[in-house]
């Protein structure tokens, strides 16, 4: 059966109205129009749904039964067929998936949970780490809102930057490096780990020490911030963190934090997102959320 659904905001006008001038006027068609689709809902229903009293139409019994029906009908589709311009967070029922920098996550997500609990307590948030196994992938919308300082790889996502981050170097106050004035030399000769989820024991600061004519010595790799932060309380050891983002880590391990002695690209931090969830309100105040929890001077 072929359906043609104008015939459903037709039967709801002709129904409203009473007449085929009135429908016809509402849904601004011409009389003998909205007379001829009179006639296709009277072939499609098999009722004549208004009949002719005098000078005015009358809704057969067959007609009083559906108006109701027929009105929800018009209404929910008109409610589908219209774009969501607001949410209600307060009886919002959803679950996010974040797939965020571990920096980023320790930082800003317990703002963000915060801040969520507070306005939605419907809503529940799944924190992954970037390398996880899990079987959302961003690149086909299984996660919500991604965290880092790439930009996406795919046209399929979007994504903005929200702010800036720099390196800092991290010492324990016993460190000799927390004593006078930093230098690049000092700084070489003193024993380094990195940060690597891959366990690579060389980053880009190393170019551009050699590119000074001086090497460092890198004595180990940690995957994460926090796990090199912990070697660092630990032992006599190195590390460049991002400052604004390992803030929280550094004031917990009651680290010294010393500027790096080198001239480095700021580190971009990006939202982003698949493009499935541009228009969805839900997702659109998550990520209004996800700006304003950045650590400050972030923006």
């Amino acid at each position: 059966m072929q359906l043609d659904l104008n015939l459903l905001l037709a039967l709801d006008a002709l129904l409203e109205e009473g007449s085929v001038t009135g429908a016809a006027a509402r849904l601004h068609v011409s009389a003998p129009a909205m007379s001829r689709t009179l006639g296709r809902i009277r072939r499609a229903t098999g009722d004549q749904i208004l009949v002719r009293t005098g000078r005015t139409m009358t809704a057969t019994p067959r007609a009083l039964e559906l108006r109701e029906t027929v009105h929800d009908l018009v209404q929910r589709a008109q409610e589908v067929l219209a774009p969501r311009t607001d949410v209600d967070p307060a009886t919002l029922e959803r679950t996010f998936i974040l797939k965020w920098h571990d920096a980023l996550a320790a930082a800003a997500g317990p703002a963000l949970l915060r801040a969520v609990r507070s306005a939605a307590p419907g809503v529940r948030l799944r924190f992954l780490a970037e390398a996880s196994g899990d079987v959302h992938d961003p690149r086909r919308g299984d996660v919500d809102l991604e965290a880092h300082s790439g930009t996406p790889a795919t046209s399929e996502m979007r994504h903005e930057v929200v702010g800036h981050d720099r390196l800092v170097l991290a010492v324990r106050p016993e460190h000799p490096l927390c004593q006078g004035e930093l230098t690049l030399a000092d700084y070489a000769a003193a024993e380094h780990i990195t940060v690597s989820r891959r366990g690579r024991l060389r980053d880009p600061i190393d170019d551009a020490v050699e590119a000074q004519g001086l090497r460092r010595t890198v004595v180990a790799a940690a995957p994460t911030n926090a796990a090199a932060l912990r070697f660092v309380r630990e032992h006599d050891l190195v590390v460049a963190v991002p400052e604004l983002t390992s803030r929280p880590l550094l004031e917990d391990f009651g680290l010294r934090v010393r500027p790096l002695p080198l001239s480095m690209p700021a580190i971009p931090i990006h939202l982003a997102w698949h493009q499935r969830y541009a228009n969805d309100p839900a997702h659109t105040w998550l990520r209004g959320l996800a700006r304003e929890v950045m650590p400050t001077g972030v923006r």
